[in-house]
């Protein structure tokens, strides 16, 4: 009793417009129970629109920074809410989701929802169980399913924006007619399909896209460049390292550079551990610190993984 009281509190607070939201009271929507959920759904319809679509934005940020976080149960009682920019924002709660179960409900909403923005954000929610197909933990009948709900809209009058985010969310699949659609989409005359391309290289494995994702580093088109940037991580692409430390050098902007530090922890290499090192020691304050000893420990982890890979490969 004495926690339904409790969460009451939170209802209430979630109603008044006049205060701010306590960014305490987030934590409570994780893993909710089923008592408190029945309770705010209850009370949903009367919580501000402006307020509502909030809250699920400060869930997903939360979400991000904090991984033992769960909101899958209040994001599946938004699928069908009336408005649309709710249903992104529970779409996007569960982007990281892996149960099967869920595959019939994202479908449906792939292809039925009214919205262009809900469709395509439920192109990107199927991604998941692409990868999971790939690595054989969901069965192949439901792998088979996706691919070909997502080939089908790619192949269909559909929204650009819908497509585009079927062809990133293909990007794991090794079914053949893949490659095709990513280099079709890599010249297409729009960019944003260039974008779209460049994220699917990335998820790819397949470093036959190395001379696209290499060509694009220092892009003068922002989003070409940082998705290039990412696929040279994703791809772990060795023939980035020098462009990218070249790049580190020259760059002004923290953000940017954060990204470089980032893929290059995931490439590896003497040369990149060594300039971490170098950065480090001329860190200025806690936060910058901080960033580069954890990407110090990323680029350990992945020298470690190489280790291991290699001594795998030798013993076979």
């Amino acid at each position: 009793m004495t926690k339904i009281i409790a969460f009451q509190t939170v209802l209430d607070a979630l109603l008044d417009d006049s205060q701010p939201f306590s960014p305490h009271y987030l934590y409570l929507f994780s893993d909710i129970e089923s008592g408190h959920l029945k309770l705010l759904l209850k009370a949903w319809p009367q919580v501000s629109l402006a307020r509502q679509r909030a809250l699920l934005e400060d869930l997903e940020e939360l979400a991000e920074d904090d991984t033992l976080l769960c909101f899958d149960d209040l994001a599946r009682a938004m699928l069908q809410d009336p408005d649309p920019q709710v249903r992104v924002q529970a779409l996007r709660l569960m982007w990281e989701c892996e149960d099967a179960k869920l595959v019939p409900t994202f479908l449906e909403i792939l292809t039925e929802d009214s919205n262009s923005n809900v469709r395509a954000a439920a192109a990107t929610a199927l991604g998941v169980f692409i990868y999971l197909g790939e690595i054989e933990e969901i069965t192949k009948q439901t792998l088979h399913k996706v691919e070909d709900s997502l080939l089908a809209v790619i192949h269909s009058d559909e929204d650009t924006l819908v497509r585009r985010r079927a062809l990133e969310a293909l990007g794991w699949s090794s079914r053949p007619e893949v490659p095709a659609l990513i280099e079709a989409a890599y010249g297409d005359k729009n960019l944003d399909w260039k974008v779209s391309a460049l994220f699917a290289m990335g998820r790819s494995s397949d470093e036959r896209w190395g001379k696209q994702v290499l060509s694009n580093l220092r892009n003068r088109n922002e989003a070409i460049r940082l998705e290039a940037l990412r696929a040279a991580g994703e791809l772990a692409l060795a023939s980035a390292r020098l462009i990218l430390l070249d790049m580190l050098a020259d760059e002004e902007d923290v953000e940017t550079q954060h990204e470089i530090i980032w893929v290059l922890t995931k490439i590896g290499g003497a040369e990149v551990n060594d300039r971490l090192v170098e950065l480090m020691e001329m860190a200025e304050d806690e936060e910058e610190t901080e960033f580069l000893e954890e990407a110090l420990e990323n680029l350990a982890f992945t020298e470690e993984v190489s280790n291991f890979d290699l001594l795998d490969f030798e013993a076979d």
